[in-house]
């Protein structure tokens, strides 16, 4: 009896919704006066809010001696901002290569005359082929050296992170070669039977250890290793080895994989485990 009752009166509170049925149809009731000024409230402080964050935007506040000063404190910042916009236009107004025609490179642009040059002089090119190779081997040899002879793994670590990401990218995009290659038997890979285009090894695995030779202020080397750089990259987009794009990813992918390799030696001191004793 008294749960009877207790369900009478709590479904005798509640308010209806509908109206009673008038020949079998339901007819919605309005809301009530409450209702309609708890809505129009609600709407009423939503607006304001907005209102308020809308008037007190910051750039609202900006003045022309704002922008100048941005542009003098900020100049780097601000000449980004400016390439946006001018990139932006050049990209919407630019007519694209067509498929049947060959990729379109501002370095090859630049090199087209040292490019003519080369192709008549195949022993020349067999020999700047070979001394780039020999640069190779001293990227190889001190990134290795800097962990099983220093005991000092981050170059190495940078290598490996980079080379498996080359590799991922390089197979799974795998780009032409250029029509103007001019290969060498001397040059590495030996023989260029097959190779990645993007990103450059060559170029990235020069920065890894430039960086290193930089942290242990091995300045006259480093710099060398700039300069041997900066003549590879010359000599790469000369005899059409790599695109601009591979080589300006390559000193970015070097940055980037030494950073990272950092990034991992820190979280593993962290831990308390030492990348001298276990990669």
């Amino acid at each position: 009896m008294n749960g009877a009752t207790t369900r009478l009166r709590s479904s005798t509170n509640k308010r209806p919704t509908q109206s009673a049925p008038t020949n079998g149809v339901y007819k919605q009731l309005s809301d009530s006066p409450d209702m309609i000024q708890k809505r129009f409230t609600s709407s009423s402080i939503f607006d304001k809010n907005i209102r308020c964050h809308v008037s007190n935007a910051h750039f609202l506040k900006w003045t022309a001696g704002d922008v100048y000063g941005t542009a003098r404190n900020h100049p780097v910042p601000f000449a980004f901002a400016a390439c946006v916009l001018f990139f932006m236009v050049v990209e919407y107004t630019l007519n694209m290569v067509p498929s049947t025609a060959p990729p379109f490179d501002l370095g090859f642009v630049a090199t087209a005359a040292l490019h003519r040059s080369l192709a008549t002089k195949p022993d020349l090119n067999t020999l700047l082929a070979g001394l780039n190779t020999v640069f190779v081997g001293m990227q190889t040899a001190y990134i290795i050296g800097t962990f099983v002879i220093e005991g000092r793994p981050r170059a190495t670590l940078s290598a490996l992170f980079m080379f498996t990401c080359r590799g991922i990218l390089g197979y799974v995009t795998q780009l032409p070669v250029p029509q103007e290659f001019l290969g060498s038997g001397a040059d590495f890979p030996v023989g260029n039977v097959s190779f990645f285009l993007f990103y450059s090894g060559h170029v990235a695995a020069s920065v890894i250890a430039s960086l290193d030779m930089k942290r242990m202020q091995r300045w006259e080397f480093a710099y060398t290793f700039d300069a041997l750089n900066v003549l590879q990259v010359v000599r790469l987009l000369t005899t059409r080895g790599h695109y601009t794009i591979d080589l300006a990813v390559g000193v970015g992918a070097g940055i980037l994989f030494d950073s990272l390799a950092g990034k991992y030696e820190h979280k593993k001191k962290e831990n308390g485990v030492s990348c001298n004793e276990t990669i």
